[in-house]
């Protein structure tokens, strides 16, 4: 093996390149380590961007705003009422689908309330009408027909909101289906299931439809 001069040892080249040799591996290193941060950065930030997702949104107020209060409160036509309550929760229908299109699912979640309160208020409204009336029955009809509509609205509305809020759609969807099937069954209930009496107890076409004697029709 060559013998290295001692001048060229102590050199300042000589040093020069021997201190740059052992800083190489360090530079590696730190670069290395810089690039596991980043990547076990990234990593948290997806993880946690995951989970964020999977929990549900805030849940959204249900109530009448004032605005609709003062229109039902003026209204003092029944049946002007009713038309009324269910045009407004078309409204907040209406605008709750269209804040989806634009992907505002805050603004679409709180329209999905609105339109939960008005329907909780329709159906506390009728609670208070005679059922025996045919105009109530009618009512009842109306509200039915309506939610009718509004649920394959509600159904493709869901289908196009991320989990984190279609949790609350889909609550309202089945909130307007059980109000169908309440109005149905308002509607319905003293006609179709009324039960039917024995046939025994069902009257004679002549006896019972006779007039007393002495009287003329």
């Amino acid at each position: 093996m060559p013998k290295r001069n001692p001048d060229e040892a102590a050199s300042p080249d000589f040093l020069g390149r021997s201190k740059r040799a052992k800083m190489k591996p360090t530079g590696i290193a730190r670069f290395g380590i810089s690039l596991l941060t980043v990547l076990l950065t990234a990593a948290s930030i997806s993880v946690l961007q995951v989970r964020a997702q999977d929990q549900p949104a805030p849940p959204p107020l249900k109530i009448v705003t004032r605005q609709d209060r003062i229109q039902l409160d003026e209204e003092k036509d029944t049946k002007d009422r009713v038309r009324l309550t269910l045009a407004l929760a078309e409204g907040h229908l209406a605008s709750a689908e269209l804040q989806t299109a634009h992907l505002n699912y805050d603004e679409a979640a709180a329209e999905a309330g609105k339109y939960w309160a008005l329907l909780e208020d329709v159906f506390v409204f009728l609670s208070k009408l005679k059922l025996d009336s045919n105009k109530t029955r009618d009512l009842y009809k109306r509200v039915e027909l309506t939610l009718r509509a509004h649920g394959p609205r509600l159904s493709i509305m869901r289908r196009t909101t991320p989990s984190a809020y279609a949790i609350w759609i889909k609550e309202t969807e089945d909130f307007a289906r059980q109000g169908r099937t309440e109005a149905l069954n308002s509607f319905y209930g003293h006609t179709v299931f009324r039960d039917r009496p024995l046939p025994e107890q069902r009257p004679s076409s002549v006896q019972n439809n006779a007039l007393p004697p002495g009287k003329k029709p």
